[in-house]
């Protein structure tokens, strides 16, 4: 019985100090595509970024969540405004480890601390109606699809 208790104290202090609140920082930038408060027990903001790289979108999606310990109004205005006009925005963020077990301060582990706007006009870009933009000299007319047939590469 002293075996097991002495078992079950050093493995509860290990898992306690295997928890980190900064596990990792970073920040993305992109696109917010959906932002909502959700949750059935905890109520918390959650929200999917598509990550561009040079102008692109990248096909790895970013989803975070608002910290429901520290919700900072400013940030949640932001990115709402962000997902519903398209902006595109730098998300800086922080990542958990081991302190979220119940999903009681966010459907993910990646939490959002602030929220850049770097672009309103973003999805206007290549219309010619962003007045910050380069003057474009041509226009998208098709899209071209190539298909390599492999039975034909020698």
């Amino acid at each position: 019985m002293r075996k097991l208790l002495l078992i079950a104290f050093a493995s509860a202090t290990l898992m306690l100090q295997s928890c980190s609140e900064n596990y990792s920082n970073g920040e993305r930038i992109g696109v917010v595509t959906q932002f909502s408060k959700s949750g059935v027990i905890w109520k918390s903001h959650e929200g999917h970024l598509n990550v561009t790289q040079t102008g692109m979108n990248s096909s790895v999606p970013f989803d975070f969540s608002i910290d429901n310990d520290n919700e900072p109004q400013a940030v949640i205005k932001t990115i709402d405004s962000a997902a519903q006009f398209g902006w595109k925005v730098k998300l800086i963020y922080h990542e958990t480890y081991g302190k979220n077990w119940f999903s009681n301060r966010g459907e993910t582990d990646h939490f959002i601390e602030k929220c850049e706007v770097l672009e309103k006009n973003f999805a206007n870009a290549f219309n010619g109606k962003n007045p910050n933009a380069a003057p474009i000299s041509g226009r998208v007319i098709d899209t071209i699809y190539v298909v390599i047939d492999k039975s034909k590469i020698k």
